[in-house]
């Protein structure tokens, strides 16, 4: 766990699917945004969105998909990748919490890495839940911009799907230079400062 902005991870179970809507969102090969596919060539990048909450007031798919990429560029990820991120509630995230962790609270992401059988090959790195109230408390808490806590839950989410993790002292002090290294890189501070 992080020393100043707590962020979770969870096993590997589905995100309960059923949104109020779902946004997939593309790159490398689609022609949308031609720097992201710049910035990854000879791969290719799918994240599914799917919102329990309103919308109004998170981020774009587009910055997503950015997140996304530059979490994978960090992490050195040259294999295609697709995942999901759910933007949840607070009731649904303290359910996910409580249901997988055994933590009765709602917390600001969970990182469900996927897990394949033996032998099987597939893009499929996980799911995703952002729990959109705690995101803009902690924003709020620690005098960041919502958009770039948006930006740190998201790659950190992203890196424990790649396996990175935080349990240990030299675990997190790894992790957190790779995420202050992949947000520097998007001209966000330093989260941890």
């Amino acid at each position: 766990m992080s020393r100043r902005s707590p962020v979770s991870s969870a096993g590997a179970h589905p995100v309960p699917k059923g949104p109020r809507s779902v946004v997939r969102v593309a790159s490398a090969g689609h022609g949308e945004d031609h720097r992201a596919q710049d910035a990854l060539p000879h791969r290719s990048v799918t994240v599914h969105l799917g919102y329990a909450v309103p919308r109004a007031g998170i981020p774009s798919p587009i910055s997503f998909r950015r997140w996304v990429e530059a979490a994978l560029r960090g992490a050195k990820r040259r294999k295609a990748a697709e995942l999901s991120i759910r933007i949840v509630g607070a009731d649904e995230g303290r359910a996910l919490n409580r249901d997988y962790r055994g933590k009765d609270y709602a917390t600001n992401v969970l990182s469900f890495p996927v897990e394949l059988p033996p032998g099987v090959s597939s893009p499929l790195i996980g799911d995703l839940a952002i729990c959109a109230p705690v995101v803009l408390r902690e924003a709020a808490e620690q005098g960041k911009t919502p958009r770039d806590h948006w930006a740190h839950l998201a790659i950190h989410g992203v890196l424990h799907l790649l396996g990175c993790d935080h349990v240990q002292e030299a675990e997190a002090i790894e992790m957190e230079a790779l995420e202050t290294r992949i947000l520097a890189g998007l001209g966000i501070a330093d989260p941890y400062a």
